[in-house]
């Protein structure tokens, strides 16, 4: 199933988490771009953020977000090849 445009907002947001630490979580105002609100409400719908404006990552969106970030950082290094 390829990339949609929802799943890529729902990417950026989880991509927005510190992952070095528990105790910081992100808040998405309500002067944000509505695709951005609507992303993170669904993470929230899903169970991997806490609140519906963001809040902190649960255990199961600390490992979409650690996945997400990761796929990011490999497909962002050059070839070495």
């Amino acid at each position: 199933m390829p990339y949609n445009q929802d799943l890529m907002q729902e990417l950026n947001v989880l991509n927005l988490f510190n992952l070095d630490t528990t105790q910081e979580g992100i808040k998405v105002h309500s002067s944000a771009k509505p695709e951005l609100i609507s992303a993170t409400e669904r993470l929230f719908d899903k169970g991997l953020i806490t609140q519906k404006d963001g809040g902190y990552l649960t255990p199961l969106g600390h490992d979409a977000a650690e996945s997400s970030q990761v796929l990011l950082t490999i497909l962002n290094t050059e070839s070495r090849l």
